[in-house]
């Protein structure tokens, strides 16, 4: 058997098994619903009223890891609504439905430990691009769980990636190359081993696999003339040789996985984890394709990246992965979690 498949065993037990529950409360919202339910959440989001949204009078709310009131935090300060740019994943089996959009907002950069000694430039005045990762549950066609993250996006070359969706992430998958949906959470969570391990192999990658975070194209196919340099320090590798080369080897665990959210017609699937970054070593060791080593200075404080990400699988390989995520102190913890793992 192989690292692969033994990995998805495992991970097929904890995901059939932690689904169950969410499988009843889906039950009455199909997959329309909740797409409908989430658009009329990000209207009463840019309205600031909360009670143009089907909220539960129980509702739980978090944002940025921290609970709050609905109605606080982003609510307060959306300035226009969604754009071009809205890619939602909805799982009537879970009952949920993950959505990355941009918005804009008068917000100040979002609190975080300083990743270096170098200030950051000052924030430029007015209402600020926001990436917006959302997680709502919906039991009985109301929200009872509503989850933000944010990334504040100040980059021209970031913004130019974050106008329009890549054209194969929204296309419906062809019947004859869907996964079923528990194979999809299988895959999603094979990557997040595949970057803990260091080993491209344990997730199955396609060749055109293309990777952005944050509006950065980070790995793989389909990066733009004015892309930064990757993680190695040149042009980003592909998705699979990049983590084989060790570039991503500074980040010690993936924790808090909230794999739930899939959706079998468009093949995407939706994962909310935290990112531990100790820094504990100065430096990367890379490994390069000829067997040679370099090191690479890793001159950066310790921190956390809660993110989410959104997986194309098409044929049992991910293709395509959609990125955000921001910047908390090392271990911290969700907000829907009393653990750190």
């Amino acid at each position: 058997m192989t690292r692969f498949s033994i990995a998805a065993v495992l991970v097929l037990v904890s995901a059939s098994s932690g689904g169950a529950g969410a499988q009843s409360s889906g039950t009455s919202c199909d997959r329309a619903c909740l797409l409908g339910i989430a658009d009329t959440y990000l209207a009463a989001l840019t309205a600031h009223d909360p009670s143009k949204a089907p909220l539960a009078p129980t509702v739980r709310f978090t944002e940025q890891a921290q609970p709050l009131k609905v109605g606080e935090g982003l609510w307060r300060t959306v300035t226009q609504g969604p754009t071009a740019f809205k890619l939602p994943v909805a799982d009537p089996v879970a009952g949920q439905i993950g959505v990355i959009v941009m918005l804009r907002a008068n917000m100040p950069r979002p609190p975080g430990p300083a990743l270096t000694a170098v200030a950051p430039p000052p924030d430029p005045p007015g209402p600020a691009a926001v990436q917006l990762a959302l997680r709502l549950k919906v039991e009985n066609r109301q929200i009872t769980e509503a989850e933000h993250l944010i990334a504040r996006i100040t980059s021209p070359n970031q913004l130019a990636n974050l106008q329009t969706l890549r054209p194969g992430l929204l296309a419906p998958v062809p019947a004859g190359e869907r996964s079923p949906r528990n194979l999809m959470l299988l895959i999603a969570n094979s990557y997040y081993d595949a970057i803990v391990q260091s080993d491209g192999t344990v997730a199955p990658f396609a060749d055109d696999c293309g990777r952005r975070e944050n509006g950065m194209h980070t790995a793989g196919v389909g990066r733009p003339a004015n892309a930064p340099p990757g993680p190695g320090g040149g042009p980003p590798q592909g998705c699979a040789e990049q983590l084989t080369a060790r570039a991503m080897s500074y980040i010690r665990s993936i924790d808090l996985r909230r794999v739930w959210i899939a959706d079998e017609e468009t093949g995407l699937t939706f994962g909310l984890t935290m990112f531990r970054h100790p820094m504990d070593e100065r430096f990367v060791t890379l490994l390069n394709p000829d067997g040679t080593t370099t090191q690479r200075p890793m001159n950066f404080n310790p921190f956390d990246l809660e993110a989410a990400h959104i997986f194309k699988i098409r044929g049992g390989q991910i293709h395509e992965i959609e990125a955000m995520g921001f910047v908390l102190p090392l271990y911290s913890k969700n907000g829907w979690s009393q653990f750190v793992r």
